[in-house]
């Protein structure tokens, strides 16, 4: 008997290697495929030709080849009966009778946009919003974001937190040996991340910094700041890196720091964690939510003396405390992605 195939997962995000968004979908389409394999189904993806052909997944899943007027009129074929949307702005709508389903991860146009990209992302995800039937937020954070912003249509949202993201590669050390202990942090490196209020950690300490992530003219005001405080020379933006890398740096790090002002939930936060390294957030969005006790967070305000109060107290409370690593580990292992994906598969079935 051959294998059902009835939801289809719009991985359109996974054309922008290095984000949260395709991490989302790359780990959540393999505890997908776990459980449609126990029963009986093929999952299907879609996503552009250079996803299809770069062929993430290694895994025996189909595929629809999206293309650009897909966007205008999509039609999936007749034995579909559920459409995943993975992204709250999502451009791919099947015109066809399909249960859907919404992933909202984040309204951090709210904080950080022109009001022309306000009024343009306001429309988009209403319209979004009013086309499926099931509404997904990936915390409590986000949840209330969206009750507190949006018209819903009667509609219940209901929170699958994302998975801790497991690396199972060869880690590889930098290129140029890492000499001094150093912080790090990673993401596409835009203003909402706040990386810019890092630099005053260095004072007093030889520490380096190190920020991994896509490059943006951001960089310059973080630079800016590094120079302020004089350490211009142990602030380190490498830009994008792979997996084996990335993963060797928060292993190896002397502590990971993450001062992001808009977070739907904060994927590389989890995967710090599960190394059991220091983690330091901002006290903004879902941070708390996924950080917990386990986690120090800086002032509001992100005062720079007040700053580095923070961050010396939390090592030192660290330091003296030898089970704070295990702890944090188990903190980073109540995320997990088969149990997300447990939640949307039951979801589904719901729906079918």
């Amino acid at each position: 008997m051959s294998a059902r195939s009835e939801i289809v997962i719009d991985c359109d995000k996974m054309k922008y290697a290095n984000t949260g968004l395709f991490s989302f979908c790359y780990y959540l389409v393999n505890s997908l495929y776990k459980i449609a394999q126990s029963e009986n189904e093929m999952l299907t993806v879609f996503a552009p030709s250079r996803v299809v052909s770069a062929n993430h997944f290694d895994l025996n899943i189909k595929y629809i080849n999206g293309r650009i007027w897909d966007k205008v009129y999509l039609k999936v074929p007749s034995q579909y009966k559920i459409w995943h949307s993975t992204f709250q702005m999502s451009k791919y709508w099947p015109v066809n009778s399909l249960g859907t389903v919404l992933t909202i991860h984040d309204l951090n146009f709210l904080y950080h946009r022109k009001d022309k990209d306000y009024d343009y992302c306001m429309k988009k995800i209403k319209k979004n919003i009013e086309r499926a039937d099931k509404i997904v937020a990936i915390s409590e954070f986000s949840k209330k974001d969206i009750i507190q912003h949006l018209d819903l249509f009667n509609k219940k949202v209901e929170v699958i937190y994302n998975g801790c993201n497991y690396f199972h590669g060869e880690l590889s050390a930098p290129k140029e040996p890492q000499i001094r202990p150093f912080l790090f942090s990673v993401g596409t490196i835009l203003p909402k991340k706040n990386f810019h209020v890092l630099p005053c950690l260095l004072k007093g300490n030889d520490f380096d910094l190190i920020i991994a992530g896509n490059r943006s003219a951001y960089c310059e005001d973080i630079m800016n700041e590094a120079r302020k405080w004089n350490v211009a020379d142990r602030v380190k933006i490498v830009g994008p890196i792979d997996e084996g890398l990335k993963h060797w740096y928060l292993k190896n790090c002397y502590a990971f720091v993450y001062p992001s002002i808009a977070e739907g939930f904060g994927l590389p936060v989890v995967e710090a964690m599960n190394y059991g390294v220091p983690v330091f957030l901002s006290r903004h969005t879902s941070l708390p939510e996924v950080g917990g006790e386990f986690a120090v967070y800086f002032n509001r305000e992100f005062d720079p003396e007040l700053m580095q109060l923070e961050f010396f107290r939390g090592l030192n409370l660290y330091n003296n405390m030898p089970e704070m690593k295990n702890k944090i580990r188990e903190r980073a292992m109540k995320f997990s992605w088969d149990k997300a994906a447990e939640q949307y598969w039951s979801i589904y079935k719901e729906m079918s």
